[in-house]
């Protein structure tokens, strides 16, 4: 693939995802034969359509409950994240005003939730609470650390959440100059959560259809090229894919990420990075990077690749550009030196969903029936389950504290049409590059990165 980066022999680009390699990917189940009828349908088999599922069923037996998936379960990014489980919330306290204190207790509970959920249904998906380090590696990235957990403090967070810590207290990244570690994140390997969530979902008497694409939805009615299926609820759980849909196209924007994961390295290396635990590992780069070490040893490193590809596409085979893999490969290096012996075994790419304001929404119309959850940006393995519970409640017409939070009715406007939208993408990530390296002498964030925040909304 390429001539800078060590490849493994049997290294693999795309296949959905590495998450699946050791169980193989699954074949898709039975689609849809004809027009059905049900209370709720579903549309996607990710964990916002299947913890909705799974909740309804538990609250409501008797509810007929139908999730229609064009792929398999687990195919968009609930089988290709990077496995966090994290308390952080999709999107800025200050956009959700002051609930937000209750919204981010929320969080921090449904990441108890979906442990408790995997003990009591038997899934075994890899998961450790090792909490989260967060590093900052330049005087600008010190600076706004120390100001984000300052700012914190104002939204209740306290010292118990999230707190600054000597640089390697809790893993040695390399040119570390401050470091922040929260207890509230878990490592998860996400391919198992998820086909662990489809097999529960199942034997509570959940149909999943898949091989299913719905192609429009409308109040009652989610329309498939094998036949209809009508309910009084109709809701859309499809994150990254939404602009696929009939006239969604704008709704929220499907922006890639990518991934790389190494081939497991040896106990000297643990040794000498002091990564000990299984915690999580961010950073304060505009161009962020996330990570886990894995349960069989290896990095799971990721970040940007193409953020975005014109007119809401979608490669839907998570194929990997060459030049992406180096990136990633040479920043794994600049974190840990120590890894340059391991080579890469395989890399993949898939899609989340960022709305306008780039804060998440949920909602259910109480008229039409239809209803919705995503927008996640990044955060949707735990907030994929507290929108689940939410969609339960609104759905079974009950007032409860998670239909009061903020996030729930959430209206916010389309994206700009084309080919503004992918000007300002592109615009936003080669200044969010560029100011990630005028910062390596600056003591204070670059003026590029705030003007590629004004121009996006981020």
């Amino acid at each position: 693939m390429t001539a800078h980066v060590p490849l493994s022999s049997g290294f693999v680009n795309g296949d959905v995802s590495f998450w699946y390699r050791s169980s193989g990917v699954p074949s898709p189940g039975p689609r849809l034969d004809g027009d059905l009828e049900a209370d709720v349908v579903i549309v996607g088999a990710g964990y916002t359509g299947l913890w909705t599922a799974y909740y309804l069923k538990r609250a409501r037996p008797s509810l007929r409950v139908v999730v229609l998936e064009q792929e398999f379960a687990g195919f968009g990014a609930s089988g290709r994240n990077g496995g966090w489980l994290t308390g952080d919330l999709a999107g800025s306290h200050e956009r959700y005003g002051q609930d937000a204190r209750r919204l981010q207790r929320e969080m921090y509970a449904s990441i108890d939730e979906v442990i408790a959920v995997c003990e009591r249904e038997g899934i075994d998906a890899d998961l450790v609470k090792g909490g989260v380090v967060t590093v900052a590696r330049t005087p600008s990235q010190a600076a706004r650390l120390r100001a984000s957990v300052s700012s914190a403090r104002a939204w209740g967070i306290g010292e118990d959440d999230l707190r600054l810590v000597e640089p390697g207290e809790h893993l040695r990244v390399a040119g570390t100059l401050a470091a922040s570690w929260s207890p509230h994140c878990a490592r998860v390997q996400p391919a198992k959560l998820v086909q662990g969530l489809a097999r529960a979902v199942r034997g509570l008497g959940v149909t999943i259809h898949e091989r299913t694409p719905v192609t429009e939805i409308s109040p009652g009615r989610a329309i498939t090229p094998y036949g209809t299926v009508t309910a009084r609820h109709v809701i859309r759980a499809t994150e990254g894919f939404t602009a696929r849909l009939k006239g969604l196209r704008r709704q929220w924007l499907p922006m890639n990420s990518s991934m790389i994961v190494t081939e497991p390295l040896p106990p000297s290396f643990w040794d000498e990075v002091g990564w000990q635990g299984a915690e999580l590992l961010g950073d304060m780069a505009h161009y962020y990077m996330y990570a886990q070490r894995t349960a069989d040893d290896r990095i799971a490193f990721g970040g940007r690749g193409r953020p975005y590809l014109y007119g809401s596409r979608v490669d839907t085979r998570g194929h990997t550009h060459e030049w992406t893999v180096e990136a990633l490969w040479r920043l794994l290096l600049d974190f840990f030196p120590a890894a340059r012996s391991s080579s890469v075994a395989h890399t993949w790419s898939g899609v989340l969903g960022v709305p306008r304001d780039w804060c998440s929404t949920v909602h259910v119309d109480p008229v039409t029936g239809l209803g919705w959850a995503g927008g996640y940006t990044g955060h949707g393995v735990t907030t994929a389950n507290l929108a689940g519970r939410t969609l339960r409640d609104l759905v079974l017409g009950e007032r409860t504290e998670l239909t009061s939070l903020p996030w729930v009715g959430r209206k916010v406007r389309a994206w700009e049409p084309e080919p503004l939208r992918w000007l300002g993408v592109h615009a936003m990530y080669r200044l969010y590059r560029v100011a990630d390296h005028r910062e390596r002498s600056m003591p204070r964030t670059s003026a590029l990165a705030r003007f590629a925040d004004l121009i996006t909304g981020h």
